[in-house]
């Protein structure tokens, strides 16, 4: 079976690895479209949206990430990989628009206003029904079509959310010790390749 793939260009793409490879996972840095080929899934990473757009640009691997995940491949996006998925961004840059959702980029402020909070969870997960949730610089689903389903929330916030084989949390899950979004994410991309 092929590896899951991990969007290796910038951000906190090793902490992603880690989470995967406590599960069992056979983990692949992807870094080019070739690269992408060789994978069965894909986490794309938080860390500077634009900058991970420039950084795919002479690869193509937008496009290919978007041609993937349009024929059914799995994807977890965290944080500025919820922003690079969403159809619209505020203020206005390019994105994958490959999700059905509205964002807006550092919608709760600055670095300095980073917080954990405790994000509550669908009856999906079971118990407990709440994990933490680290928010650095984190974006703001501010509209979503009727296609994608909340999974997790804080407060009235939907932060994490999925539409058909694509999980995307607004938080970082990577950085704790609770494993849930990434083992829901491992059996996503199962069913895709069941």
């Amino acid at each position: 079976m092929k590896a899951i793939g991990v969007l290796a260009l910038q951000g906190d793409w090793a902490a992603h690895s880690m989470a995967l490879r406590d599960l069992g996972a056979e983990v692949r840095a992807v870094r080019t479209a070739v690269d992408l080929d060789d994978v069965r899934a894909l986490v794309i990473p938080g860390g500077e949206s634009s900058a991970m757009l420039r950084l795919m640009k002479p690869e193509n691997l937008s496009h290919k990430i978007v041609e993937r995940t349009r024929a059914g491949m799995a994807v977890l996006a965290t944080c500025a990989g919820v922003i690079l998925l969403a159809q619209t961004v505020v203020p206005t840059q390019p994105s994958l628009a490959v999700l059905a959702i509205d964002v807006e980029r550092n919608a709760y402020g600055r670095q300095v206003c980073s917080t954990i909070a405790e994000v509550d969870l669908s009856p999906d997960f079971g118990d407990p029904p709440r994990m933490e949730g680290v928010f650095i610089r984190a974006p703001r689903i501010t509209g979503r079509e009727a296609s994608v389903e909340v999974l997790g929330s804080w407060g009235n916030d939907a932060v994490l959310v999925r539409q058909d084989r694509v999980l995307a949390a607004t938080f970082h899950p990577e950085l704790t010790g609770d494993r849930r979004v990434h083992e829901l994410f491992l059996r996503i991309g199962e069913e895709a390749n069941g």
